[in-house]
């Protein structure tokens, strides 16, 4: 492996690369944070195996990954993209995922659809919270992972440090397999650990030669390390002791088993790369030590029903098993899909059964259809390049599918399946919006309908008391994303409003009042009185309606008459028009006519003495209260309680998860955390999760019920 000196197999730019077969085949996730050179390493593999004529940059806006008008303006990555490259005969499709955390969203579609990921760490910045989460996150279920330590030849690079700092941060299984000859900050070449070669970039070309006497010492000493790595994870005992004794290991026995351990993720290779230099070296850990679709676990299928699905392999000529990991509308050619087939194979015209369920929380409705397969292509960034067919292991793009979104299983018509849909965060940043014209609200739903297809972490809510529209978003950069999009793609503006917190009333006392309603117009009039009784109940004791009338003061037909008149003006509040809860009314006396009282009379009757009793006591305003649990690294605990309870929050305890982190309980009014998901990443440095739920409601402090009764007026 890392003795050879293997270029890059030059491809024809714009054929698309096929696989006939899963083993021919890897796929590749590029994770690491922002600005780490993930979508820079990619244009430098696409070069290298002569997929591109030369390499873009994310300064100039001409990456192939990196396509879309919103990543050229704010050069970063928003979106999933896909690069397919050969190298040796094996297709790789490289998986550029975006690093900032407000698009998490495609970042996990990259970790369902590739088989092994290869984290990109910057030798001048290190490493975020975000991609030690991820790394663990991996470990949770056992992909296969390698580090590229990138801009080696940066100023301010610092190779050993960061390493260091990835043995630390990663843990055990870290270890290098080439270490870089930097001379007066110019990276001249790598130093194979393993081969004992000086691989030379300095002309351009990657030529092998002996390293230098100077080096001696340091290549040894990494070298046992490596070999000690390898050998702990070596199948055959007999190593240890073999080389304990001092006997030497055939550098061929640790390459195999180096190779062996990648892909089964138990040992972790770092590489680096810099202007020219690394490509062919990660190429041939990408081909020779990631796994191929044949050796990765599917994910869990069951049938429609939820009965788990056995003995489906990935096999093309198995049952068809594929998912749909992100949509996309293009202007142009309309809806793209891109899928990974699990087993079985994709072919254009074939029709599919189409499945989507455990989304309908984000807006994706529960749906089985079945859909003709229309164009299937291979995507190299914009590009879709015309592909025969999508065998078991591979991902390609389907066009036209009209109902699939992302997350959906297509299946066999006469077998519908389901495949589990992966985890994904709730989006909890709500940003209420509203069209600025007639034209553009007659096109915000359809509008949003496709962003909520493509994304499944937005979550779309008609909030029916408040009637606002509220985006349910992961972050202010993916609202103002999703904004631009709603602008550029779609042709629709909007403004964003003050979002509403749907507040409740309730009785501050107990008091008597009486409704009457008494007209007389020509004909028929109304007449009905009715004396009542409120009082407050304790949180959450709803609403209570007694009668204590006696005598037949007022009839027994209109006594729900009366109920329904005090229902309804609860709904409408009476001081600044939120509904009322926790209240009991008592109907203890009235009067009626027996020509002109009526079931109208009444309702409206009930709702005058609701009036009079409220300007009778005081009226008190309630807010929603959350309990919100906060995860996050130890050493922002104590900023995290003192920034809760300087938003009128309670903290009830702490408990610790795992090694460095502590769960923080607190409940906080929802007023006080409609931006939480920002600030407490502004805190956390990006480490820290939170989830809420409804707890229930307190009365608002006097000097914030005044302002909140004034704006609602």
């Amino acid at each position: 492996m890392a003795e050879k000196n293997t270029g890059g197999t030059a491809g024809a730019a714009g054929r698309a690369p096929t696989a006939d077969s899963a083993d021919a085949i890897r796929n590749v996730v590029l994770v690491g944070h922002s600005g780490a050179g993930k979508t820079t390493l990619a244009e430098q593999l696409l070069a290298a195996t002569g997929t591109v004529q030369r390499a873009g940059r994310v300064e100039d806006g001409n990456t192939v990954s990196d396509f879309d008008e919103v990543e050229v303006r704010q050069q970063r990555s928003v979106n999933l993209a896909v690069a397919p490259l050969v190298h040796n005969g094996i297709k790789i499709n490289l998986l550029d995922t975006p690093g900032y955390a407000d698009f998490v969203g495609d970042l996990r579609a990259g970790l369902r659809a590739a088989d092994a990921a290869l984290f990109v760490v910057s030798a001048s910045e290190g490493i975020d919270g975000l991609t030690q989460m991820l790394w663990e996150e991996c470990a949770q279920v056992g992909m296969p992972r390698a580090v590229v330590i990138t801009k080696i030849d940066h100023q301010r690079a610092d190779f050993d440090e960061v390493l260091v700092t990835c043995q630390d941060v990663f843990g055990d299984g870290v270890a290098p397999l080439y270490l870089p000859v930097i001379t007066n900050g110019h990276v001249n070449g790598l130093i194979g650990l393993l081969s004992q070669k000086f691989y030379n970039y300095a002309t351009g070309t990657r030529t092998e030669k002996e390293p230098g006497p100077d080096y001696a010492a340091q290549i040894e000493e990494r070298r046992g390390e490596l070999i000690e790595g390898i050998i702990q994870e070596s199948e055959d005992e007999s190593l240890m002791e073999r080389y304990l004794e001092g006997e030497p290991i055939d550098t061929k026995v640790l390459v195999e088993d180096l190779e062996k351990a990648v892909a089964r993720g138990s040992f972790y290779p770092v590489l680096c790369s810099g202007l020219g230099v690394g490509a062919p070296e990660i190429l041939e850990i990408m081909t020779q030590g990631f796994p191929s679709p044949l050796e990765h676990p599917l994910p869990e299928i069951t049938d429609l029903s939820g009965k788990p699905v056995k003995n489906i392999a990935c096999d093309p000529d198995g049952p068809l098993v594929a998912e749909v990991v992100k949509t996309t509308s293009d202007p142009y050619v309309g809806r793209i899909s891109l899928v990974r087939v699990f087993s079985g194979t994709l072919r254009p015209d074939m029709t599919v059964h189409v499945s989507g369920h455990g989304l309908a929380d984000r807006g994706h409705e529960d749906h089985d259809v079945d859909e003709r397969i229309g164009t299937l292509t291979c995507p190299l960034g914009k590009q879709q390049r015309p592909a025969a067919k999508g065998v078991a292991g591979d991902i390609i793009a389907v066009a036209k599918l009209s109902r699939a979104e992302t997350g959906d299983t297509l299946s066999e018509v006469e077998q519908p399946l389901l495949m589990t849909a992966w985890a994904m965060p709730d989006p909890l940043l709500p940003v209420a919006i509203r069209a600025k014209s007639k034209a553009d609200e007659d096109k915000l739903s359809q509008a949003l309908a496709r962003l909520v297809a493509e994304d499944p972490t937005l979550r779309l809510e008609n909030n029916a008391e408040t009637r606002q529209l509220v985006l349910w978003c992961m972050g202010e950069a993916h609202t103002d994303v999703l904004l631009d999009r709603l602008a550029k793609r779609h042709g629709v503006e909007v403004e964003r409003v003050d979002l509403r917190v749907p507040l409740r009333e309730t009785f501050g006392g107990k008091c008597q009042a009486m409704g009457r309603n008494v007209k007389q117009t020509g004909g028929h009039g109304q007449y009905a009185i009715c004396h009542l009784e409120v009082e407050p109940l304790p949180s959450g004791g709803g609403f209570e309606f007694v009668d204590k009338i006696v005598g037949g003061v007022v009839p027994r037909q209109f006594i729900p008459s009366v109920e329904k008149g005090v229902r309804a003006q609860m709904e409408r509040g009476v001081v600044a028009g939120y509904p009322m809860v926790d209240v009991r009314v008592t109907l203890y006396d009235g009067k009626a006519h027996s020509v002109d009282s009526s079931d109208m009379a009444f309702q409206i009757a009930g709702q005058l003495a609701l009036k009079e009793a409220a300007a009778k006591v005081p009226t008190l305003l309630l807010e929603p209260v959350d309990e919100l649990s906060v995860l996050v690294a130890d050493d922002y605990v104590g900023s995290v309680m003192s920034d809760l309870s300087s938003r009128r929050g309670r903290v009830l305890g702490t408990e610790p998860v795992g090694t460095g982190r502590t769960l923080v309980k607190a409940e906080v009014p929802e007023l006080e955390i409609t931006r939480y998901a920002i600030d407490l990443r502004s805190m956390s440095h990006g480490t820290g999760t939170f989830q809420r739920a409804f707890l229930r409601y307190e009365p608002l402090p006097p000097n914030l019920a005044s302002k909140v009764a004034v704006t609602a007026e």
